[in-house]
C-alpha cells in the first residue's frame, strides 16, 4: 500500500520540476477516505482513499490534485486571508453591536471565504489534471475517479455552503479541461494510457 502511494507520487514530483523536499506520509485509517498537503509539501493519504481511488491513474487525480495545492501556495492565501479577517474583526468588536458582528461574521464566510476556497479548489483540480498528463498518466480517468467520490458520498451540503464544488460541478468542469490535458500528455511524448500502464507495472 505505503509502495504504491509513494511510486504515483514520485511520479508526479518529478513532473513538476521543483526541488521542493516532498514527503509522503500512508496513514492506516480503512473507514477515512481523504488526503491532504501541509505546506512544506508534506502530503497525506489516508488508507480508506484506496478504495475509491482503485488504480495508479485514480490515486494519480487525488494526489496531483494535493500537491497542486503546494505549488499554487493555496495554505498561505487562506492563511493570509484569515489573519486579515481577524484583524478586521479585532477592530470592529471595539465598536460594532456583538450581535451584528456574529451576522457579519457568518455573511463573511458565506459571502468571501466560501467562494475563496472553491475557487482554490477549482484552480487545484486544474493545475492537477494537467501534472498528472505531463507525468503520462490518464487524465481520462479523473472523470471515473470522481464518479466513484460521488457513489462514495453519504450526503454532502449545498455547493454554496461547502468549501469544495460539488462533485457533479467538479466533474463538469474537469471534461472542459479534457482536451488541454490530453494535449499536455502529448507534449510529454507519453505513450498511450494502456501501454504506459503496462511499462510501469512491470517495472516496479
Amino acid at each position: 500500500m505505503d509502495r504504491d502511494v509513494r511510486k504515483v507520487a514520485k511520479r508526479l514530483i518529478d513532473a513538476t520540476d521543483t526541488e521542493n523536499d516532498w514527503e509522503v506520509h500512508v496513514i492506516y485509517a480503512p473507514d477515512e477516505k481523504n488526503a491532504f498537503v501541509l505546506p512544506g509539501g508534506k502530503i497525506f493519504v489516508f488508507s480508506g482513499l484506496l478504495s475509491v481511488t482503485q488504480d495508479d491513474d485514480g490515486l494519480a487525480t487525488v494526489l496531483s490534485h494535493e500537491i497542486a495545492h503546494q505549488l499554487a501556495n493555496h495554505s498561505a492565501e487562506k492563511l493570509s486571508q484569515a489573519n486579515l479577517l481577524g484583524f478586521l474583526y479585532l477592530v470592529a468588536s471595539f465598536f460594532v453591536d456583538p450581535n451584528f458582528l456574529q451576522f457579519g461574521r457568518a455573511m463573511s464566510t458565506l459571502l468571501l471565504e466560501l467562494p475563496n476556497s472553491r475557487q482554490c479548489e477549482q484552480e487545484a483540480d486544474q493545475l492537477g489534471l494537467y501534472l498528472m498528463a505531463k507525468a503520462c498518466y490518464d487524465p481520462e480517468q479523473a472523470v471515473s475517479l470522481w464518479q466513484r467520490m460521488k457513489a462514495a458520498e453519504l450526503s454532502s451540503p449545498p455547493q454554496f455552503l461547502n468549501t469544495h464544488p460539488s462533485t457533479d460541478s467538479r466533474i463538469e468542469n474537469i471534461r472542459a479541461l479534457l482536451p488541454q490535458a490530453n494535449m499536455k500528455r502529448e507534449t510529454a511524448n507519453c505513450p498511450t494510457p494502456d501501454l504506459t500502464r503496462s511499462f510501469f507495472n512491470s517495472a516496479f
